[in-house]
């Protein structure tokens, strides 16, 4: 085999695995097909050129997977492809002086079960204790566990 192809075999079957490792989560045929590329490329010059070159070949071959792994991890590039954004979302944080059962209010979006209503002049995230409670409906609350309020329609 040729040495230009041995040699685009290691840059391709690199490329794949950095493919592999950054992008394409688990295992998938994008890491196999590298690997095995380099496999490839390895036994190839081990059966071309002999022992010492495929040695050589194959110890060129980790050097430059590991530094193309570390050059790729170093670079920029990941942080302009990153979000850094915040998630903004919070629990419903019930303070047992202005939420109690029996208080009223009115749902915001349709409850199936779960939604948003307003009570006392706030948002909550509700759970219907029933099936289905349509939007701007009247509802009371039921119960408090934890942080979850179950509300019934008001009749």
């Amino acid at each position: 085999m040729d040495l230009t192809l041995i040699i685009g075999l290691i840059i391709i079957g690199i490329i794949f695995l950095l493919l592999e490792i950054l992008v394409v989560p688990g295992i998938s045929v994008v890491g196999l097909v590298g690997a095995g590329l380099l496999v490839v490329a390895v036994v190839s010059a081990f059966v071309s050129y002999g022992p010492v070159a495929g040695a050589i070949t194959l110890m060129g071959a980790l050097v430059a997977s590991a530094l193309a792994l570390v050059l790729a991890l170093k670079s920029n590039t990941w942080k302009k492809a990153m979000l850094h954004t915040e998630i903004k979302g919070k629990v419903n944080v019930i303070d047992a002086d202005k939420l109690k059962p029996g208080d009223e209010g009115i749902t915001i979006t349709r409850l199936n079960p779960m939604g948003k209503a307003s009570i006392h002049d706030e948002f909550y995230e509700v759970t219907s204790a029933d099936n289905l409670i349509n939007e701007n409906t009247q509802i009371f609350v039921v119960k408090i566990d934890g942080n979850k309020i179950f509300v019934k329609p008001k009749l």
